[in-house]
């Protein structure tokens, strides 16, 4: 808030002493010490103020809400991540004799294979870009190196 150095302070302090004198200078800077707590006891109790009124008022939902607005993949994310858990907390509670777990079983053991087949399939486009990174690494060494040896004078090697 205040910008002020070890510079200022010192000159506040000399002026301080000699305007109060050493005998009261203690005294003062315990007022002073004194007022200064008070004024952030005030300003904390200020800020909790408004935080509780921007609770009750729904500020924060609308900040949420702004939020999303800025950031929609994420949210798309959140909710995706949202109904996975609500999905996979609602199944827990099926009875696995019937249909429904059965049906239930089903289908998660059909998502643990798309689930595999996708880690799969993910780990081969990276294995296919590090082959191919590594023969464009390959190629531009040399290259270097054709332009190293082009460069040396003829009779010198």
């Amino acid at each position: 808030m205040f910008d002020m150095g070890w510079t200022e302070l010192l000159v506040i302090g000399i002026v301080a002493l000699i305007v109060v004198g050493p005998k009261d200078l203690p005294v003062l800077f315990r007022q002073v010490g004194r007022f200064v707590g008070k004024a952030k006891g005030m300003a904390r109790e200020f800020t909790s103020a408004m935080n509780d009124a921007a609770d009750e008022s729904g500020v924060r939902d609308i900040s949420k809400t702004l939020k999303t607005a800025t950031n929609p993949l994420g949210s798309a994310m959140d909710g995706v991540k949202d109904a996975a858990r609500d999905v996979s907390s609602s199944l827990r509670n099926i009875d696995g004799d019937s249909e429904t777990g059965k049906l239930a079983a089903e289908r998660a053991a059909k998502a643990k294979k798309i689930q595999a087949s996708t880690a799969r399939a993910a780990a081969d486009r990276k294995m296919r870009e590090a082959e191919e990174a590594r023969k464009a690494a390959d190629a531009a060494e040399a290259a270097l190196a054709a332009d190293d040896t082009s460069d040396t004078p003829k009779g010198t090697t």
